[in-house]
């Protein structure tokens, strides 16, 4: 199978809308995630081809998540962030919860996560009492635009192959400065977008960020790391190429519409091999 993409022709899933609520959410990604979330205890197929293929395999299985995050790279991120015993880590858009409570796990932080999934807090919920983090974790709805959260709350702030959804980046970026106590750093692994090659299309055309250096900048924040990671593009291709194939399976276990939205995010993933890059960004604001 060629990857779609490689030429910069082939379309996005017709059903991608680029809708927003207010509080700063596409209604399809929020919608299309939470079928998932709901539907992985029965994903057996979906389960094992995005640990296998998205992320390597490397990672926790009681930690699994649905982003391309690799252990070395959740490794990078904690690093950058600095988290100690005893500090506040918020994790944007957690999902179900994965990659914030194994940071939790690693640094003995408290975890806070933010997602506007009732699915995915329900199983971020769940999964923390099976840990036995449930004690220092707490999940909540919110956006990255409006967390919900008092100012200052946060040691650290992470986010994993999420931020590209946010519909107003700087927005959300002054959000995370607000929460974070002066000190605190942020640490983001996501998409960056080409505007030209976007323009129009739902979601990613909203608002591109082909380099999120100058928001930082202008947000108040003081940059320690920004570097592009290494072999998303062949993750992204393995595990779209293996999604599609498996199409069928995934509609058994799962159901449809949860199905559908696993290859409509597979397909819109893999479309910015030509638009840009994934980059691992983190930053300060100032003490």
């Amino acid at each position: 199978m060629s990857p779609p993409g490689e030429s910069g022709e082939a379309a996005l899933p017709e059903d991608f809308s680029g809708d927003v609520t207010g509080d700063g959410v596409f209604l399809a990604v929020r919608d299309g995630y939470d079928a998932v979330y709901g539907a992985l205890q029965r994903g057996e197929t979906f389960n094992g081809i995005w640990r296998e293929h998205a992320y390597g395999g490397d990672f926790p299985a009681e930690f699994a998540h649905i982003g391309f995050l690799t252990v070395s790279e959740a490794r990078r991120m904690l690093g950058l962030l600095g988290v100690r015993d005893g500090d506040v880590l918020v994790d944007l858009a957690c999902g179900a919860g994965g990659p914030g409570l194994w940071a939790a796990q690693e640094s003995g932080a408290s975890l806070i996560g933010i997602d506007p999934s009732p699915a995915g807090l329900s199983a971020a919920r769940e999964r923390a009492q099976q840990v036995g983090l449930a004690e220092r974790s707490r999940f909540a709805d919110g956006t990255f635009e409006r967390t919900g959260l008092v100012g200052g709350v946060a040691d650290a702030v992470m986010s994993a192959d999420a931020f590209q959804y946010a519909p107003d980046k700087q927005a959300a970026l002054s959000e995370v400065f607000r929460i974070l106590r002066p000190g605190g750093r942020l640490a983001v692994i996501a998409f960056e977008t080409e505007p030209a090659k976007v323009h129009g299309l739902p979601v990613f055309g909203v608002d591109p960020v082909s380099d999120y250096a100058s928001l930082l900048q202008k947000t108040g924040f003081a940059i320690d790391a920004y570097e592009e990671t290494p072999g998303w593009r062949e993750r992204a291709y393995a595990a779209f190429g293996a999604i599609v194939k498996a199409r069928d399976a995934l509609a058994a276990e799962m159901g449809e519409r949860a199905a559908s939205s696993a290859v409509a995010e597979a397909t819109v993933t893999v479309q910015l091999k030509p638009y840009g890059r994934r980059t691992l960004f983190a930053a300060r604001r100032p003490a």
